[in-house]
């Protein structure tokens, strides 16, 4: 006779179950073994499985579906940026100079003030600003303050001559400073130029690696993520990262993409890539290039120049020789490339430069990604699933970036832009996720903006450009199997099969069935990641 199956140590049942798995898509119960499902099914069979020693959940006929993945995101710089101040949502420059006040007086005098998350077009006057308002208000402490989208700074008069940028200084390659006519900064450092000011953020309040990194990881896991694409960090992030896995700290299966920039991409290729450490937390195999920079910013490059902008068509922020170089090396050492494309520009000399990679280093199984994929020429959308590029796409950029991206681009170039359909329909996956904290960390944001193409407060009637709008079914895959697949994870996450890793959410309503407009008024009750619960609602 066989031998009985092996007693499952957690058993869920009576869930409706969205498994993200074509060959069972829906399902009732699951098992748990070993930190893997046992079984993904009906609550006759799971049951069966149940041992003296099984623990038995009742799920009350709630929602669960596979962990959820942000397949692009800055998750140590959310740890950084919950310490800072918070500009998010500021609706004028004066709001952001209150906030900047009030963080100064409780610091010593000469301490850099650090924060994050204004953004200009949200305020009456959608100017870049000038500092002098600012440095008015701020005379005893440097202040650099980042734009949402991280391509720009805004640094008071303390800043910039604490870093020792004049008049004189020139601007770098792939960014600018903002000049008044004489030709002296007025505050505003864009893209490349943003590094200038690293001088004047030194000596800032201390953070411990591991802290900024824990409260990171517990903010992720509150909002129902089991993984996350962490993009662009250095080699001691990623030691911060290793030693926060070695002490069994991440309940977050991180996969981790290396800065571009030379020396970091160097230590890269002499350490090789690494994968599923610490079971399954922690990936290592991503190198992240940038192509341009943002629009918000007017820092994206594109083909012709802005339709608000005439003389100004973006910045290239790393060459395409480069580009081309890095990830021919990258195919013959196996890491996978991610590019960050904005402008049609930029994603034309990243397709370019993957296609001439690809000739002279042919693989088959590369997964080479565009992030973002924002803006696309019709003639190049065709292009990615032709050479096997994954467009990464956020889809609450869309919702974020819709009220004023028709002054950046003019009529024609929004037909191309967040063409998620149009991608879609040449036979890519798009994995999908937030940019945090450029976003708000919750994914079901972006699974809203996905399905509807409107606002929170359902703006517009009936979505904009609707006929680029996800079906549900594709918006959860965008948040789980797609991510999976796109960091070649695939065999062991993104969707609730037997032998996967147990990761996975409970919900208080079907995200598959409720109106568009309550999607967003769902919570997450728990989120399981290796069947261990790391997070539960206490309170609404």
């Amino acid at each position: 006779m066989p031998a009985p199956p092996a007693r499952a140590e957690l058993i869920i049942t009576n869930a409706r179950i969205y498994t993200a798995d074509d060959a069972h898509p829906l399902a009732e119960a699951i098992a748990v073994s070993g930190g893997r499902l046992q079984f993904v099914g009906s609550m006759v069979e799971a049951l069966a499985l149940k041992g003296p020693a099984t623990r038995l959940i009742d799920a009350g006929g709630r929602t669960i579906i596979p962990g959820m993945t942000d397949a692009h995101a800055h998750l140590y710089g959310l740890g950084v940026t919950l310490r800072q101040v918070d500009l998010t949502g500021t609706r004028s420059y004066d709001e952001v100079i209150a906030r900047v006040v009030a963080k100064a007086a409780t610091l010593p005098r000469g301490t850099p003030v650090l924060g994050r998350g204004w953004d200009q077009n949200d305020w009456s006057d959608t100017r870049l600003p000038v500092n002098t308002a600012l440095s008015a208000a701020t005379p005893d402490h440097p202040v650099v303050l980042e734009r949402v989208d991280g391509h720009a700074v805004l640094a008071n008069a303390v800043a910039i001559a604490k870093a020792g940028i004049t008049a004189d200084t020139k601007d770098p390659q792939g960014g600018r400073v903002l000049r008044d006519a004489k030709g002296a900064p007025t505050g505003v450092f864009v893209d490349n130029a943003q590094q200038l000011m690293a001088a004047a953020e030194r000596g800032g309040e201390v953070m411990n690696p591991r802290e900024v990194l824990r409260s990171a990881v517990r903010e992720a896991n509150r909002w129902g993520l089991t993984g996350v694409h962490e993009m662009g960090v250095s080699p001691e992030i990623v030691g911060t990262y290793e030693a926060s896995g070695a002490a069994g700290e991440l309940t977050l299966r991180t996969y981790v993409m290396m800065a571009g920039d030379s020396a970091s991409v160097a230590w890269a290729f002499a350490r090789g890539p690494r994968s599923a450490l610490f079971d399954g937390r922690l990936w290592v195999r991503g190198i992240k290039l940038y192509g341009d920079g943002a629009l918000g910013s007017r820092g994206a490059a594109l083909l012709d120049p802005y339709a608000d902008d005439a003389q100004n068509s973006g910045l290239l922020v790393m060459q395409p020789a480069y580009i081309q170089g890095i990830s021919e090396r990258a195919l013959r050492t196996g890491w996978q490339v991610a590019t960050h494309a904005i402008g049609d520009r930029a994603n034309r000399i990243a397709l370019d430069a993957y296609a001439a990679a690809l000739k002279a280093v042919p693989t088959a199984d590369h997964r080479f990604r565009i992030e973002h994929a924002q803006i696309i020429h019709h003639d190049d959308i065709g292009r990615f699933a032709a050479l096997g590029v994954i467009p990464s796409m956020q889809a609450s950029h869309q919702t974020s970036d819709m009220y004023w991206a028709g002054n950046r681009l003019g009529t024609e170039r929004l037909r191309g832009a967040y063409a998620w359909r149009s991608l879609l329909a040449t036979g890519v996956i798009i994995p999908n996720g937030s940019d945090f904290p450029v976003e708000m960390v919750n994914p079901l944001i972006s699974f809203h903006a996905a399905i509807v193409r409107q606002d929170a407060n359902d703006f517009p009637v009936g979505g904009w450009y609707p006929e680029q709008k996800m079906t549900r079914d594709e918006a959860l895959r965008s948040m789980t199997i797609w991510p999976a697949r796109a960091a070649f994870q695939d065999t062991l996450l993104g969707s609730l099969t037997a032998g996967k890793y147990a990761d996975f959410v409970l919900l208080d309503q079907d995200i598959m069935r409720v109106a568009p407009e309550l999607v967003m008024q769902t919570h997450v009750l728990q989120t399981w990641v290796g069947g261990v619960k790391v997070y539960e609602l206490t309170a609404r």
